[in-house]
């Protein structure tokens, strides 16, 4: 439950939520108005409200229907095999589909039987295969407004990190797992990595710390702390980076300044590479006294 939550609703995301429920809405009532002046320049009355109503109960299941694109796409990025991004992409765009059509399907014929009338979606192959083309390109459009979105983000993140006092980063860090409590300085995380439903520190001093979790949430807890994604199972802080280091595979391998390194993936190249264009900020140092701190489960 809680690997979903972080796949769906990360900081922010309501904004995209909600600019994408609201250009669906709008994109609905034009072509709602669209539809009953097309029906006008074809001999009919001018009626609005029946090409409302098919759009609007579309336009709600799209919505609906959201959260699932997002977690693809989230796991897809957080992946780097090829055949399960494509295993992944199939299967949401049937489920996609398929919610859509029975869901505006069933609630157009009750509200059209609840105001006295009735609604026959014409059940037939060419009719799913028109309604599976536009749900695709629907599907597309969400899909890559978030990748980009995911994108702009995360190198934000990084860029903001990298700028001399513009972590922020709190003294202190309580990692807490079931009644255990440890305390850490920020600073002196080198990288985390998943292990299974565990994600584990690794510090500067050489210890390890194994705390139950997704990456996924911790990357999200970290980021304005510096650390970015370098790999679908790594995340590093670039403010402890010295040397970045290409591999003939395309990957790359990253230094610390305490001389340990770690191997990044090309898919996440991009996000290191904004960040080696800067110089990284000092090191953070835990003030003696009136230390603010922050608990991460």
């Amino acid at each position: 439950m809680n690997k979903m939550t972080g796949l769906i609703l990360r900081p922010r995301d309501r904004v995209f939520y909600a600019t994408t429920a609201a250009l669906s809405v709008g994109v609905g009532v034009i072509n709602a108005f669209s539809s009953a002046h097309d029906a006008v320049r074809r001999g009919a009355a001018y009626d609005l409200a029946k090409p409302l109503t098919y759009e609007m109960t579309s336009i709600l299941f799209i919505i609906l229907l959201t959260p699932l694109l997002v977690a693809t796409i989230r796991s897809i990025r957080s992946s780097s095999f090829a055949m399960r991004h494509a295993a992944l992409a199939a299967a949401a765009l049937v489920v996609f589909s398929a919610f859509h059509i029975l869901g505006m399907v069933v609630l157009r014929k009750l509200l059209l039987w609840a105001g006295g009338g009735s609604y026959d979606f014409g059940l037939s192959w060419p009719t799913i295969l028109y309604e599976f083309r536009k749900d695709v390109m629907t599907a597309l459009l969400i899909s890559t407004t978030l990748w980009l979105y995911d994108g702009y983000r995360a190198t934000a993140h990084a860029l903001a990190a990298s700028e001399p006092g513009g972590g922020h980063a709190p003294a202190a860090l309580w990692l807490r797992d079931g009644a255990s409590r440890l305390r850490i300085v920020p600073a002196d995380i080198l990288w985390v990595s998943s292990a299974g439903n565990y994600v584990e520190y690794t510090m500067a001093d050489g210890r390890q710390h194994l705390v139950r979790g997704t990456l996924s949430a911790t990357e999200t807890d970290l980021a304005p702390l510096g650390l970015v994604r370098i790999h679908r199972s790594k995340l590093a802080n670039m403010a402890r980076v010295t040397a970045l280091s290409p591999l003939p595979s395309g990957d790359f391998g990253l230094t610390f300044d305490t001389g340990k390194t770690v191997q990044g993936s090309r898919r996440f190249r991009g996000a290191v590479a904004q960040v080696e264009r800067t110089t990284p900020p000092p090191r953070m140092v835990a003030p003696a006294e009136k230390e603010n701190s922050k608990v991460f489960n």
